[in-house]
């Protein structure tokens, strides 16, 4: 009874893992086999590293104001009321360009963990299509 509750638990973790974009040729495969693999090599998959996103909000706005100060200083505007208005520039480009780099960050994890599921489970002898 154990056995069936614990292959059921792992085709439902199965069919909600990761590497549910891997293709295997299943054809002869016994599919306990096969189930109890998936989750192994599911499970190494998550030891892949999300890496860290640098700058943010308070560099982009320094960054920003740095640029604006020195816009106004050569146009011969004021210094203060450019860098008021680079911080504010700075502050948006920084929250973009922070969520473009988490989004990018977010991606390259994914498919790193498909390609540790993939590498897994070609080294088990399983055929992987994609």
């Amino acid at each position: 009874m154990n056995k069936v509750l614990l292959m059921a638990g792992l085709f439902l973790f199965h069919t909600t893992a990761s590497a549910s974009n891997i293709i295997i040729d299943k054809s002869g495969v016994d599919e306990k086999d096969y189930i109890y693999d998936m989750h192994q090599c599911t499970e190494l998959s998550q030891q892949a590293q999300m890496k860290q996103t640098e700058g943010g909000l308070v560099s982009g706005a320094a960054k920003g104001a740095a640029l604006g100060a020195a816009a106004g200083a050569i146009s011969g505007g004021s210094g203060s009321s450019a860098a008021k208005t680079g911080a504010a520039v700075g502050v948006v480009g920084g929250s973009l360009g922070r969520n473009r780099s988490k989004r990018q960050n977010e991606a390259s994890h994914e498919a790193e963990k498909q390609m540790v599921v993939r590498n897994c489970m070609i080294n088990r002898g399983y055929i992987v299509l994609n």
